[in-house]
């Protein structure tokens, strides 16, 4: 299947192929670490429409080009200008990708990701639903979103609800970027394969199936250190609110755990309480598609929150890294307030998957 042109009419910004048995999705945007927008995303659907009834396609392939990573997430000074401006592409775009993440997660063959370097936020969504997920030594994978006012979305919330113990509450309102040991144990990822030998993994898929080919190169990863966390991340992290999780934090000898409060102290305090609790109700949804369709409400209600045009300014536009969060203190954000990021949007508005 050929490169299919941008709107714009400017050099492709995702790239289809076919390798032998194989189709392979290159997002090519490598100066923006590949970040995703939604001719992309449509572009993508497109692909795997075609090659889900396509005899000759075995199976799916995605990469970034260049080796920073496969996407650093949705390009957020668009979703910023979209919510500064009061407008509704961003609503658009969520709609397109969050269906793209259900069929990613339901793709009737192999789904294979390469999730190599930085993996976050539509990155995540892109890959860690497939049913191949193939990290590195480079691969640093996250769902930073409360860093910038938002929440985990793409499918995120369902993903760090299924991890072992409170893994996922701690990656969720930390942000904090894993390594291949930590996102195989998270439910991320699932083979370890050196960056050397990618381009070596992706010609042998070209002539075999995945599950044939990935035992010839897939190798244990070097430890990670949410392993040896574990106890104290699930004490703290099993608290009813984030003010109780981080005092628990501080109250823990080791001094990684005191790090971790002071960098969730360093988050948008209403993104961080809509975070625990889409969590915590992610649990209790079950199916993607019921978590996919929450968090459509929660992205559009976020939307129109002060905290992310402000996080977004500090940490992309002005790169200050100094935001200032409404309201500034966890303390002040009720709970009627982090309810009325799940209130239905109603009618036309809401997001349905079968």
């Amino acid at each position: 299947m050929a490169g299919v042109k941008s709107e714009d009419g400017a050099d492709d910004t995702v790239l289809f192929t076919t390798e032998g048995h194989t189709g392979v999705i290159t997002l090519n945007r490598p100066r923006a670490l590949n970040a995703l927008t939604h001719p992309m995303v449509l572009r993508i659907t497109e692909a795997l429409a075609a090659w889900e009834h396509d005899p000759a396609v075995v199976q799916v392939l995605i990469r970034g080009a260049g080796e920073r990573g496969l996407c650093a997430g949705g390009d957020i000074r668009a979703i910023h200008d979209d919510a500064k401006a009061g407008g509704r592409a961003s609503e658009d775009f969520w709609r397109d990708e969050y269906r793209l993440n259900a069929r990613i997660a339901r793709y009737p063959k192999p789904y294979v990701a390469l999730m190599d370097g930085i993996v976050m936020g539509g990155g995540v969504g892109l890959s860690a639903h497939g049913s191949v997920r193939v990290v590195t030594e480079r691969s640093r994978v996250a769902m930073p979103e409360t860093g910038i006012g938002f929440v985990p979305d793409v499918g995120g919330t369902h993903l760090l609800a299924r991890a072992p113990g409170e893994l996922g509450t701690h990656l969720a309102l930390t942000g904090a970027a894993v390594g291949a040991a930590d996102a195989q144990l998270c439910g991320l990822a699932d083979h370890f394969v050196p960056a050397a030998r990618l381009q070596e993994l992706t010609a042998a898929l070209a002539g075999a199936p995945a599950h044939r080919v990935l035992p010839q190169f897939a190798e244990p990863p070097a430890p990670g250190e949410l392993a040896g966390w574990r106890p104290w991340i699930d004490r703290c992290h099993a608290a009813d609110t984030v003010e109780e999780i981080v005092e628990r934090l501080l109250d823990e000898a080791d001094p990684a755990a005191k790090e971790a409060a002071g960098t969730i102290l360093a988050k948008s305090p209403t993104s961080l309480k809509v975070t625990l609790a889409a969590l915590r109700r992610a649990r209790g949804l079950g199916s993607l598609e019921r978590v996919l369709e929450e968090e459509f409400r929660v992205s559009c209600h976020a939307l129109r929150s002060p905290d992310l045009v402000e996080g977004v300014r500090a940490q992309v536009v002005d790169k200050d890294r100094d935001p200032r969060w409404s309201p500034p203190e966890l303390a002040e954000v009720t709970d009627a307030e982090v309810e009325r990021f799940f209130a239905p949007l109603g009618g036309a508005r809401e997001l349905r998957l079968p």
